[in-house]
C-alpha cells in the first residue's frame, strides 16, 4: 500500500465505494472496529477506556469503537464535543447503537482513564482548534495515557502534516484504505506514533478511478527500474559519473558526493577539479579519479566525452557567477545532472536565467536537491506562490516552475516530477541530520542516474537508501559513514 490519498481522493474512495453499494455505516462500523482491536491489542480486558467523540463521522468511528470494547469487557465512556441531537447519518446511528455512558467533553472526563481514543477530528480538518475542543485535546496532552488516534491525530490537517494550533499526541494512529500525506509529512508524522493501515471494505480498484499521484517512498515505488548488475556487465556500462569540486578550502562536500556515486553503484567517478585543489583531491581519494577542469570552458571541452552520462554541481562550489557558469554549461548537454546547495543558490538574484535553461531540459534527466533554505533562496524568488502550501505543493509548484525533478530535502523528503507524481520519505532517522549528509545524497541520486534509472525513480530511491544507510549505522553517524553502509543496505534491499 504505496498509494497516498489526499483528503479529497479518500472523500472519493469512500462515495464510489458507497455508490457500488457498500453502506457507508457498514464502512463505519469496520473503522471503529480496527479501532477497537488496536486499543485490544495494547491493553488488558477490564481496563478503562475515554473515547473523546467529535461531531461528525470520526465521532461515529469512536461510538463504534466504544460499542465493540464494552462488548469486550472494557470500561468504555464517551466524552462527547457538540450536541448528541446534532449528529447526523451514519454518526447519528453509531451512536444511538451506543448504550454505554456518554458525558460532555471535559478535562475531567479523562480522569482514571488507562487509555485515551482520540476520535475528535480526522483528517478533513482545514481551521484551528478552538472552544471546547481545543480544551480536551490539550486535556489529552496532558493526561499520562496512551492515546490512538482514529484516522489522524486531531488537530492535524491531512493534506499538509500542519498543526491547526493545536494537536493531540498519539502513541498509536488507525486510518484507513490509504495514509494521508499528513501521516508523512512533518511536524504531522511526529504527532501520529506508530501508523497503522487497515481495510474497510474499500476495493483497491477504487484506485483506477482516482488515479492519485502521490506515493509513500518504499521499495516497491521504484524497485522495477532499479539497476542491478548483470553478469556480461563492466564498469563502463554502470555509467561514468563526473562531480564538480569546489576550491581546495572546500572539497570535502565534492569528495562526499563522489563517494556517494560510487557506492550507489556507478562503474567509474571522476572528480572535475581546479587546479589548485588538484593535489588535495587526489590525495583524498583512490577508486575515485581526479582530472582538472577550470571554469566553464574547460567543463565544457571536458564533457564533450559522451562517456560521461550523470554530472552533479554544488557541494562547496561556491556561491557566485563563476558558479553559475559552469551550470549553464553542465546543462547545455545531454547528459544527466544534479543540482544541489551553490549550484541552485547562485541563481538567487536572477532565477529565471536558471529556469530557463531547465525548462529547455524537460525531455533529459535533471534533478534539484535543495534543503528548505536553499528552496526558499532560490524558488521564492522565482515565484512568491513557492511560500506557501504544503511542503508537498511547494515541491510541486517547483517542478511545474523548472520542468526538473524536485528533491526537497528533510525528514519527511519530497520528490517530485513534471508529470505530477510525488514521493514523501518516511525513513530518515533524527541522527541523518549531519554536515555533509546532503552531498552523500546528491551522490547517490547521480550514481544511479548514470546506470539509467529514470530521474523521479533515481531521486525516490536515492533518498531512500539514504536513509536506510543511516538507520543501519545508527547514532554518532557522521556523513563518511553513509556511503559505506549502502553495500549492506543493498544486501539486504536485492536479497
Amino acid at each position: 500500500m504505496i498509494e497516498i490519498l489526499t483528503n479529497a481522493e479518500m472523500a472519493e474512495a469512500d462515495r464510489l465505494t458507497i455508490a457500488g453499494g457498500v453502506a457507508g455505516l457498514t464502512l463505519m462500523e469496520n473503522a471503529g472496529s480496527a479501532v477497537a482491536e488496536t486499543v485490544a491489542a495494547r491493553l488488558p480486558v477490564g481496563s478503562r477506556v475515554a473515547v473523546l467523540a467529535g461531531p461528525g463521522n470520526n465521532g461515529g468511528d469512536g461510538f463504534v469503537a466504544a460499542r465493540q470494547l464494552a462488548k469486550r469487557g472494557y470500561a468504555a465512556t464517551i466524552l462527547l464535543v457538540g450536541a448528541l441531537e446534532k449528529l447526523k447519518g451514519d454518526a447519528a446511528a453509531s451512536a444511538k447503537a451506543w448504550n454505554g455512558p456518554i458525558a460532555a467533553a471535559a478535562p475531567a472526563g479523562l480522569a482514571g482513564a488507562d487509555i485515551v481514543v482520540d476520535a475528535l477530528f480526522g483528517a478533513g480538518l482545514d481551521r484551528p482548534v478552538d472552544g471546547v475542543a481545543r480544551a480536551m485535546i490539550e486535556a489529552v496532552n496532558a493526561q499520562g495515557a496512551p492515546v490512538v488516534a482514529v484516522d489522524l491525530p486531531s488537530g492535524i490537517n491531512g493534506n499538509s502534516g500542519a498543526v491547526m494550533g493545536v494537536a493531540a499526541r498519539a502513541a498509536q494512529t488507525v486510518t484507513f484504505f490509504r495514509k494521508k500525506p499528513g501521516h508523512l509529512l512533518m511536524p504531522g508524522r511526529a504527532y501520529c506514533g506508530a501508523t497503522s493501515v487497515v481495510p474497510i471494505g474499500i476495493a483497491d480498484a477504487v484506485l483506477t478511478r482516482i488515479a492519485p499521484h502521490t506515493f509513500e517512498n518504499v521499495p516497491e515505488l521504484w524497485r522495477r527500474t532499479f539497476p542491478v548488475p548483470r553478469p556480461e556487465g563492466h564498469k563502463y556500462s554502470r555509467g561514468h559519473v563526473v562531480i564538480v569540486s569546489g576550491p581546495s578550502w572546500s572539497t570535502g562536500a565534492a569528495r562526499l558526493a563522489a563517494r556517494g556515486a560510487l557506492r550507489a553503484g556507478a562503474g567509474l567517478v571522476t572528480i572535475a577539479s581546479p587546479r589548485e585543489a588538484l593535489a588535495v583531491n587526489a590525495a583524498a581519494n583512490l577508486a575515485i579519479m581526479v582530472r582538472p577542469v577550470d571554469g566553464a570552458a574547460e567543463l565544457s571541452r571536458f564533457l564533450a566525452d559522451p562517456r560521461f552520462n550523470a554530472l552533479a554541481l554544488g557541494p562547496g562550489l561556491g556561491v557566485g557567477e563563476q558558479t553559475c557558469e559552469l551550470v549553464l554549461a553542465a546543462l547545455a548537454g545531454e547528459r544527466a545532472v544534479v543540482l544541489d546547495a551553490d549550484a541552485i543558490t547562485s541563481f538567487a538574484e536572477a532565477p529565471q536565467r536558471l529556469a530557463g535553461a531547465l525548462k529547455a531540459r524537460r525531455d533529459k534527466s535533471t534533478v534539484l536537491t535543495p534543503h528548505d533554505g536553499e528552496f526558499s533562496r532560490y524558488f521564492n524568488v522565482l515565484d512568491e506562490q513557492t511560500k506557501a502550501g504544503s511542503k508537498l505543493d511547494r515541491a510541486r509548484l517547483g517542478t511545474e516552475l523548472t520542468g526538473a525533478v524536485v528533491l526537497l530535502k528533510g525528514a519527511d523528503t519530497v520528490v517530485a516530477a513534471s508529470d505530477g507524481r510525488a514521493s514523501i520519505a518516511a525513513n530518515a532517522p533524527a541522527y541523518l541530520a549531519t554536515a555533509g549528509a546532503g552531498d552523500v545524497l546528491t551522490g547517490i541520486v547521480t550514481g544511479l542516474l548514470a546506470q539509467g534509472m529514470p530521474a523521479f525513480e533515481a531521486a525516490s530511491a536515492a533518498v531512500w537508501l539514504h536513509g536506510e544507510a543511516a538507520r543501519a549505522f545508527g547514532l554518532g553517524l557522521i556523513a563518511e559513514d553513509i556511503p559505506e553502509m549502502l553495500p549492506g543496505v543493498y544486501r539486504a534491499f536485492l536479497g
